[in-house]
């Protein structure tokens, strides 16, 4: 199975925000991404606004559509959302826990305790054609409530993975890792489409792309952090190649 990159554009219009300024311009971002060879774009619009608007959604959503590729428009599951989302029709809609606190989305969806509201934005979505994924944990219980509410797509949370490797923790890393490759590998034999995101960077991303199940990785943050130093282009270019190689030897060992 080939593996997709999808490249998360947010953290571009964090810094735009940061002077109230109309500059760096996420939409310039997406199509950098693309030409550098996205598969796709990932935009996250929150409650509070705190980095994409409603603006940027328009104009990334007319440049997916131009360019033939997929917007993938992440939200949390509210009745506002929802309908922004079925305005813009984009190609997929990733459902997300969202609280206003919190920094960065800290852990997956909880669909067991939400499935009546989750199955139906999950069923109000897939109306206007969006492939509809849930932001969930690798947790068997968590991966059968999603395909009970009408999902197509599971995206594994695997941002304890990363830390713990980054951390030296290898006995822990080592144990998450086999949970994220037994939920892919559940995932994909209930018939979802399996994606991984969340922390991940050069370091962490060839255990990752290796679990075979995994048909797309989304990475936006250490992008756009590595675009500073050396542009996004390069640092996409750098990404995919550890992406292919772990494909490669996953290959090579079948």
């Amino acid at each position: 199975m080939s593996l997709r990159l999808g490249v998360n554009i947010d953290h571009v219009a964090t810094i735009r925000n940061a002077r109230g300024a109309s500059y760096p311009e996420p939409v310039r971002a997406a199509e950098l991404a693309l030409i550098a060879g996205a598969d796709g774009i990932t935009a996250h619009l929150r409650e509070d606004r705190r980095h994409i608007s409603d603006a940027d959604i328009a104009v990334l959503t007319d440049l997916c559509h131009k360019r033939g590729k997929p917007l993938n428009f992440e939200m949390a599951v509210t009745d506002e959302m929802v309908g922004i989302a079925l305005s813009a029709r984009p190609h997929a809609a990733c459902l997300v826990p969202e609280r206003r606190e919190e920094v960065t989305t800290e852990g997956g969806l909880d669909v067991i305790k939400g499935q009546n509201r989750i199955a139906d934005a999950t069923a109000r979505l897939r109306t206007v054609g969006a492939r509809v994924s849930l932001f969930i944990e690798p947790d068997p219980d968590q991966i059968r409530a999603s395909v009970a509410a009408g999902a197509q797509v599971v995206e594994l949370h695997t941002g304890a993975y990363c830390d713990a490797a980054r951390a030296g923790e290898e006995a822990r890393a080592e144990a998450i890792l086999k949970r994220l490759k037994a939920g892919a590998a559940l995932a994909h034999d209930l018939g979802l489409e399996v994606h991984a995101g969340h922390g991940i960077d050069y370091a962490t991303v060839k255990p990752i792309a290796a679990i075979p199940q995994i048909a797309e990785l989304n990475i936006g943050h250490f992008l756009i952090g590595e675009a500073i130093f050396v542009g996004l282009p390069e640092a996409i270019h750098r990404m995919r190649a550890l992406m292919e190689a772990a494909r490669v030897e996953l290959e090579a060992l079948a």
